[in-house]
Order: structure tokens, then sequence, then C-alpha cells
């Protein structure tokens, strides 16, 4: 296995790239818009700054679609068709951002506290969208080549670029100032934070997300459906329940088969990194980096999402299926987790809170991780498919286990011991 420069857009169909781009961006958008809107949610949110460990629990409930898909495919003699499951799934995504534009607000009481009933239950129909395509989406990109796994997972980055972009036109990441209001009879300021009031409502966010949902199911329609499309298939035969045999074909690279350690090591690592990455890093985000300033949080919650995409599209001219390569990479994410998890164990007094150096730290330790992330479930995601069989499914399958043990275990953390402080911001 080698790392490969060169040749990007040789042996390969820009309409075909467009198109994955475009199926892609459906996979976790409204999910990530959801998330990336919470500055404006929380203010209206009964939970206040712990919704986003509710809403992280709300998206591994939608893990019950990969569950049920997945048993259903394996004991059903009747197995689902991927292209009309594939357009159920995109219509329950599309509909979930549209009804989440009118609902996202309503709240009912449960166990004698209010809570944002309504966002719960539309994240976890949003979820099942997002969830869904990592065991359905992922594996039918399988028949096309190898080079278009790669756009696929540009479009998935996108989705959270795209709504991070909107919510910037939107003006979520004005960090304020402060206005003197009064002054104490002993002559000391007063003072009190003023923001300026979004460009648009959440509910036109949302709006425009649905719209993007729409484009990725037109995008899905014409992959599936176009000859010009069938004809960047690769070389496979894809039996009952997603099972891959691929052929020899010229054009593409040829990877060696892993041995069975390095192909149960490889899934291990990608359900340990989707355990962070998926299920931890959304709800600790907040903690990690509100000590050093709104900007700083800001800042870091959007070139986060903006180095998904990146690290994805570096993948074009820096393919590599080096097994250490991965390794390497690895070790590098699971120091930069470290780091900003002793950041937001320590908040609301994180290191250096109070230094510009310490916003620039968490800042690029944020954008850095969450790019060498994407690059290397991506590596490994490559060399999985060329294994053939159901490897892609099984990638899919460990990927949510890992987010919903992640996302379960933090948000007992945080709701439920004093491990994570909020920071608050003051004038």
């Amino acid at each position: 296995m080698e790392h490969k420069t060169g040749g990007v857009f040789k042996n390969r169909n820009l309409i075909v790239d467009l198109l994955a781009i475009c199926f892609g961006i459906g996979t976790w958008l409204g999910v990530n818009g959801t998330f990336i809107q919470l500055p404006l949610l929380v203010n209206e949110a009964p939970e206040g700054w712990s919704l986003p460990s509710y809403l992280s629990v709300m998206v591994q409930i939608g893990n019950l679609g990969p569950l049920l898909y997945t048993v259903y495919q394996k004991y059903s003699p009747w197995k689902l068709n991927d292209g009309f499951t594939i357009h159920a799934v995109l219509a329950i995504g599309t509909m979930s951002c549209l009804l989440t534009a009118f609902f996202y607000n309503r709240t009912a009481s449960l166990a004698g506290n209010e809570h944002s009933v309504a966002l719960f239950i539309l994240t976890i129909f949003t979820a099942l969208n997002a969830c869904t395509s990592s065991v359905l989406f992922m594996p039918y990109m399988g028949r096309f080549k190898e080079q278009y796994i790669v756009t696929y997972f540009i479009g998935e980055g996108l989705s959270g670029l795209l709504p991070s972009v909107t919510a910037l036109v939107q003006g979520i990441g004005d960090t304020g100032r402060c206005v003197l209001v009064n002054e104490t009879e002993s002559g000391e300021a007063i003072y009190q934070k003023i923001t300026e009031p979004p460009l648009f409502d959440t509910r036109v966010f949302f709006l425009i997300l649905f719209g993007l949902m729409v484009l990725s199911y037109i995008g899905y329609t014409l992959l599936n459906h176009l000859s010009l499309a069938k004809s960047e298939y690769a070389q496979v035969t894809v039996s009952k329940g997603n099972k891959y045999e691929y052929g020899q074909d010229d054009n593409q690279p040829q990877l060696q088969q892993l041995t069975r350690g390095q192909y149960i090591g490889l899934l291990l690592l990608i359900g340990t990194i989707s355990l962070f990455s998926n299920g931890m890093f959304p709800s600790i985000q907040s903690y990690s980096s509100a000590p050093y300033g709104t900007r700083a949080y800001h800042l870091s919650a959007t070139l986060s999402v903006i180095a998904n995409p990146v690290a994805c599209f570096m993948a074009m001219f820096l393919y590599f299926t080096s097994l250490r390569i991965i390794y390497v990479l690895s070790t590098l994410a699971a120091l930069l987790t470290s780091y900003v998890f002793i950041t937001a164990i320590l908040s609301p007094y994180s290191p250096l809170y109070d230094h510009t150096a310490g916003a620039v730290l968490v800042v690029a330790a944020w954008t850095l991780l969450v790019g060498i992330v994407s690059y290397t479930k991506l590596g490994i995601t490559t060399v999985m498919r060329a294994q053939g069989g159901q490897s892609l499914v099984w990638v899919g399958a460990i990927t949510q286990l890992g987010s919903a043990i992640g996302a379960i275990s933090i948000f007992f953390a945080i709701n439920y011991t004093r491990f994570f402080q909020a920071a608050e911001s003051e004038c």
C-alpha cells in the first residue's frame, strides 16, 4: 500500500463527481445545521447550554435506522432495494428540515420540566437520514470507481460547511459589544453586552437547509438513473446484502488484501475515531473553546467544519492507502483529542484562558483535529472498500456503534457529573 499523487482528473467524469458531491451533501446536513444553529437555539430552549448533549442523544436514537436496516437485510428473505430505500431515507431527511423550520421552538412538559420536544423528535428523524447513510449511502457508492468515494466524502464534508457558511451570513458569529449603561454611586461603570440581531431567523435557516436537501435528492436521482453515471461503475458484482466482489480494472489502483488482524484493527480504529469525533466532539466543543471568548468559540466551530471538506479535497491530490500513514495520523489525532478534552474538563479556567495564545491554540487544535480525523477516516474507508464483501457495510455499522457509545457516555458525563462547567461570557 502506498502514497500517490497526480493524475487527479484522469479516468473520471466531472459530472458524476458533481452528482456524488450533491448526494454526499444530503448525509449529515440536517444534523450539522442543527448544531451550528445552537447559539440561537440555546437562547430559546429551556435546556440552555445542556441542549447539545440532549441533541447528541437524539442523534444516536437515529441509529435505530441503520440497525433495523442491517438486521432486515441479513435475516429477511425479501431484501430491500437500495435505490428505493435511499429515496425514502432522503425524503425523510428533507421533510425533517422543512418541519424543523416551523416547529423547532415548540416545547412540552416532561417529568415536570419544560423540554424542546418538537426539536428532539425532528432531530431523531433528521438523524435517521444521517445515521442510515453510513450503512446505505456509502456502500451504494462502492459500485462506482474508487475515485468517486473521495468526491462523495467531499459532499459529506460540505454537509457541515454549507450550514456553517449560511450561519456566518446569518450573523451567528457576532460576538457582540459591551455598552456602558449606567454607573454606581461610587463611579463604577456598569456594562451590558449588546448583540446585533441575526440577518434572518432560525426558520429561514432551516428552509435553506431544506432547499439543499432537495438539491441532494435530485443529485442522487440523476446519479442512480443516468446512463452517464452508470458508465462509471467499477467492475463489480453486487449480491444480496450489499456484498461486493470487485474484478480487475487496469485503470484502478490495486490494493493488497488485509490480514484478519489488520481488517479487525481498522474496524476498531474507525469505531474509536467515530466514538470521539461523531459522539463526543459536538458536545464538548463549547466547553473547550468558550473559556477563550465568544470569538474563539465561533472560530473553532466554523474552521473545524471547513477542515472536513478541505481534508477530503486534499485526498484527491494526496491519495494514500498506507496503513503506516493511517496509524501516524491516528496518533496525532489522539494527542489533539487529549488537549481539547483537557481544555473542556478544566473549563472555565482552561490553560491560558486569559491569553491570546490560548485562544489561538484551541482554535488551531480543533481545526487540525477535525481535518486529520476526516483524512484518516477517508483513508480507512478507501482501504476497506478494496477488500470487497460487506466491508463498507461493516465500516458504516462500526462507525455508528462508536458514535452511539460516545454520545451516550458524554451525555451522562455532562449532565450527571461535575466534570464539565460552562464558561459564562461577560463584559
